[in-house]
């Protein structure tokens, strides 16, 4: 077997070693079962306990109410951006966006091809390099609901604050920073989040939506674009990723014996910080987001030189940090260090960067 590398990629990402290890151990048949997670039936009695032990494990870490429900869905957030607007976008109606980056752009493109579109803040004329105060938003009182992207992992910004929108329903796609901290899910009325950071592999998209959203839903949605349908169904109204939804539940787990969303924040602003502070120490790096926006899921900073950039990619990958790439769109480098990256992966960074800075600076 390979020695086993650190895996900064930005998505999918690196998953608990105690929760592969389970896997690899039950893959062939699951304790008791004598068949593979990949192989029983998504209406058998065995997946019904695995689907409900992932929502419960999930109520617990998030304090979900019991007026929201848990689905789980496909399509990713991608899908999302789709899905939002035609469930809660009533005819004639507008919502607003809050545009902090490719993933707000992306959402505010597919919103806009069902109703009318408010972009209520923007940072893109500081090139996404912070989220907007409270102050710069123009949000509509009399908007059907307020999006935004807790966390960008292209530029490396997070959400400090939850916007104040009043008595407007606050929607946010957190698929790059959900579970990696605490989350006050009443504030909210919609959350959704593609699995592939911090929840499991990619496959299985969550969405958490209040119980009086569902009386907004229109009549004749497509089923499968139906919030109502999948909720009525508990997830179950076609063939659910399986194995995805079985990978969250042991995720959950793994997050529970651990201290819960608390701890695992703590753990995760320790990560960021080490990093932060080794691009603050000099100015041979250069940090792409601005301080009080700098996400603790995504550390993305600039050398002198594209050149340089590209020497730091070759040599960190063959040193065993792989994934430091940035973003096609952005450039730079990128360490995604999601809750499962481990401590000793931020250390070897660090002592990297150091070294490279001694040849290089």
């Amino acid at each position: 077997m390979a020695e086993k590398i650190y895996n900064f990629s930005a998505g999918p990402a690196v998953l608990p070693r105690a929760v592969l290890e389970e896997v690899q151990r039950d893959l062939l048949a699951l304790p008791g079962v004598g068949m593979s997670i990949l192989e029983i039936s998504h209406r058998s009695k065995t997946f019904e306990a695995i689907i409900q032990g992932a929502e419960i494990g999930l109520r617990k870490l998030l304090e979900i109410p019991d007026n929201y429900h848990v689905l789980f869905l496909q399509g990713g957030a991608s899908l999302q951006f789709s899905m939002v607007p035609m469930n809660l976008l009533p005819a004639g109606g507008k919502a607003d966006y809050i545009n902090t980056g490719v993933w707000s752009k992306k959402a505010i493109k597919e919103a806009q091809k069902v109703g009318q579109v408010n972009v209520a803040g923007s940072s893109e004329s500081d090139g996404f390099s912070r989220i907007p105060k409270q102050e710069e938003l123009n949000l509509d009182p009399e908007a059907a609901y307020v999006h935004f992207t807790s966390n960008n992992t292209i530029y490396g910004t997070e959400w400090k604050y939850e916007p104040k929108v009043g008595s407007v329903p606050l929607v946010c796609d957190t698929s790059s920073d959900m579970l990696s901290r605490p989350l006050r899910v009443d504030k909210y009325s919609l959350i959704y989040a593609g699995a592939q950071k911090n929840m499991g592999p990619a496959g299985v998209t969550l969405v958490i939506i209040k119980d009086e959203m569902l009386k907004r839903v229109p009549k004749g949605l497509p089923s499968m674009l139906d919030y109502t349908i999948h909720a009525e169904n508990k997830s179950l109204y076609n063939t659910p990723p399986c194995f995805a939804i079985y990978i969250l539940g042991l995720v959950c787990q793994w997050l529970l014996q651990h201290g819960g969303l608390e701890a695992m924040a703590k753990t995760n602003q320790e990560k960021a910080k080490l990093i932060y502070d080794a691009i603050d120490a000099t100015e041979f790096y250069r940090g792409v987001a601005q301080p009080d926006s700098r996400s603790l899921m995504n550390v993305t900073f600039r050398l002198p030189s594209e050149d340089l950039e590209k020497q730091f990619v070759k040599e960190s990958t063959a040193a065993g940090l792989d994934g430091l790439k940035g973003h096609r769109s952005a450039g730079g480098i990128r360490a995604s260090i999601y809750n499962a990256f481990p401590m000793e992966g931020v250390t070897a960074l660090v002592d990297f960067m150091r070294e490279f800075e001694r040849k290089n600076g």
